[in-house]
């Protein structure tokens, strides 16, 4: 069985563990990582599927590229089949930029593509999703550096998922392409249970063969209250947005102390940790300053959601005559290469004390559970290669011989362009930070955290300061700090034992409290747990956790496709609301009698929450 289906068994395992707690109190330690794919699913890495794309009008790529060109939003319809469905009218167009620029030059018919399922018919999906998005991995000879990025972010911050497609055209194998989620309406309802908020691609406009649109550069600067000046650096993609926009942008160069009013900071920052980890070099904090989208939740603030993971491990950036190996893989991580106020988001959080132990928490957290995990990352590399090696060796397209498919996984290779390897990137980018401040600074010591009758504890060392983060927010965000003591007041047992103690604020107030634990010394800060803001743990006053089955009710089908049925022999009403693992609330249904049954046939493949009655059990959609 496949390393997806034990870690989802692990991820529930996790999510249902109790922290020791009394009668009257408990907690849940909340992990959001279990929205991304079950088993079978459109996005299951550990399968391949077949799609082919058939247009009505033979001269279709003529067509496509032309509008690639002059009408970039322009489509055409096809039929598409996967899996033995077929779909009709499907809005199709190419996409991308060097990756279709660089192949169409070349009389290559391996391009990106885009395809909208809704376009001409209303409500239509593929495979549940209206929007699919192909790319071509023409700079990937080992077709792993995208998924293997991607795993690498989701574990951290709300990420696109992404697994390997085989695409044929008019019936023609046209090769293996990275089949990547769209970040769109159904992505931000799956991660943040709402859809209608202010969303920017933040892209340049232009094109790089030929030209044709003027460039931008979304690095976040002030342009001045014009909002025409920011039209070739942001890509409106809802209805309005762009007051919303020039706030924040104002905000964060002229009133940076209310920056956290209106952006998620913590999320930036383990975006920009990450990118500097891995070096995807490809984003705000890299070498360009792009790929990323911004979304506005209905709490206020801009969440930052990466994209585009195809130049990860440095990728083909080495193509630039004055970069060498040795200077990309120290890429410094605190910007210092950087012109004064290119990258003023980066630039102006590295250089407030607080944010900047933030984000060397945050790295040290990547490095230490991730880079480091050598094996691990091979290891699904490997099971990647075992399903793709047959269909990558039958694309005649691709850009690379077979030799590199396997070579490049471990060692670069020069060929004009640079091709770093993905494990050579990540052991010199281990050797790089093992040397920094970040990895080197003695950071404090948290364990045992528990919270008893109201009371949270938690054993901590080399520390002179300890915050009890906490919000009751429903979307996860605006943690605010409450003072931890150990002088034996306020709450504190015993003085100087170790023993940090603070009341749960809002213990009593029948809401659900989330919160974590952070620490700091002069030079360090450690979070509890590791991944906060991500990772958090709850405390809700109305429910009881049971392992693997409800007291006195039954759910069955689980797992269900459509329709589940809740009964119970002892209750005559039932109160019963299905959440997603980041706890947004999905269906709410009453009944009063003692059974009753939840539709969730429109609900996305994966894992829910299921409450019924104040008592919690998991139920997984097939």
């Amino acid at each position: 069985m496949r390393k997806l289906y034990k870690f989802l068994i692990l991820k529930v395992l996790v999510l249902i563990l109790l922290v020791p707690f009394t009668a009257q109190t408990q907690a849940v330690l909340y992990n959001p990582q279990t929205l991304y794919d079950a088993p079978g699913g459109f996005y299951d890495q550990s399968m391949i599927r077949e799609m082919n794309i058939q247009f009505y009008d033979a001269n279709y790529h003529n067509i496509l590229r032309n509008a690639f060109f002059n009408n970039p939003a322009y489509r055409i319809p096809a039929v598409v089949s996967l899996d033995g469905m077929s779909y009709d009218s499907v809005g199709v167009r190419y996409k991308g930029n060097s990756t279709f620029c660089i192949p169409n030059d070349e009389g290559n018919p391996k391009v990106p593509y885009n395809l909208d399922a809704n376009y001409w018919v209303s409500g239509q999906k593929i495979a549940d999703y209206k929007k699919l998005k192909f790319a071509n991995a023409w700079m990937d000879p080992t077709f792993a550096k995208e998924i293997t990025a991607t795993n690498i972010y989701q574990k951290y911050m709300p990420s696109p998922e992404v697994n390997l497609l085989k695409v044929k055209v008019q019936g023609n194998y046209l090769g293996l392409y990275v089949n990547t989620e769209s970040i769109n309406k159904q992505f931000m309802e799956k991660h943040f249970g709402e859809k209608d908020g202010v969303l920017f691609k933040c892209d340049p406009a232009q094109v790089f063969c030929g030209n044709t649109n003027p460039g931008g550069n979304p690095d976040l600067k002030w342009l001045g209250p014009d909002s025409t000046n920011y039209y070739t650096s942001y890509d409106l993609k809802s209805e309005s947005g762009w007051g919303e926009l020039m706030d924040l942008i104002y905000t964060l160069n002229y009133d940076f102390e209310n920056l956290g009013s209106i952006l998620n900071i913590d999320r930036v920052l383990w975006n920009f940790a990450v990118n500097t980890a891995i070096l995807n070099l490809d984003t705000y904090n890299g070498y360009y300053v792009h790929n990323y989208y911004l979304y506005r939740t209905e709490d206020g603030l801009f969440q930052m959601i990466p994209w585009d993971f195809d130049n990860a491990f440095v990728g083909a950036i080495l193509g630039f005559e004055y970069w060498s190996p040795e200077v990309v893989y120290n890429y410094d991580s605190y910007g210092s290469q950087y012109a004064a106020n290119s990258r003023p988001l980066f630039q102006k959080l590295m250089a407030d004390p607080l944010r900047k132990k933030q984000f060397d928490a945050h790295l040290r957290t990547i490095f230490s559970e991730t880079l480091l995990d050598t094996a691990s990352i091979r290891n699904d590399i490997a099971e990647l290669h075992e399903e793709a090696l047959i269909p990558a060796n039958q694309d005649f397209n691709k850009a690379f011989p077979m030799s590199y498919f396997y070579s490049n996984v471990e060692e670069a290779f020069w060929a004009g362009w640079g091709f770093a390897g993905i494990m050579s990137t990540i052991n010199e980018r281990n050797s790089y930070l093992m040397g920094l401040p970040a990895i080197t600074n003695m950071p404090p010591s948290l364990a045992n955290v528990e919270l008893n009758n109201g009371i949270v504890t938690v054993i901590a060392g080399n520390t002179n300061q300890v915050d009890l983060m906490v919000t009751t927010s429903p979307h996860n965000s605006m943690f605010v700090p409450f003072q931890m003591y150990d002088d034996g007041s306020n709450g504190d047992a015993i003085a100087n034992d170790g023993i940090y103690t603070a009341a749960l604020p809002y213990y009593a107030s029948g809401q659900a409290v989330k919160y974590y634990i952070r620490a700091q010394n002069n030079n360090a800060m450690r979070l509890s747990p590791e991944r906060a803001e991500y990772e958090f743990y709850i405390y809700d006053p109305n429910a009881s956790i049971v392992e693997e089955e409800l007291v006195s009710y039954q759910v069955y089908p689980n797992p269900s496709k459509n329709i589940i049925h809740i009964t119970s022999p002892s209750v005559t009403t039932l109160t019963c609301v299905l959440y997603s693992l980041s706890g947004q609330r999905m269906i709410e249904k009453d009944s009063s009698s003692n059974s009753t049954s939840i539709d969730i046939s429109n609900l996305k493949v994966g894992m829910y929450i299921l409450k019924i009655n104040n008592q919690i059990t998991k139920i997984i959609k097939e």
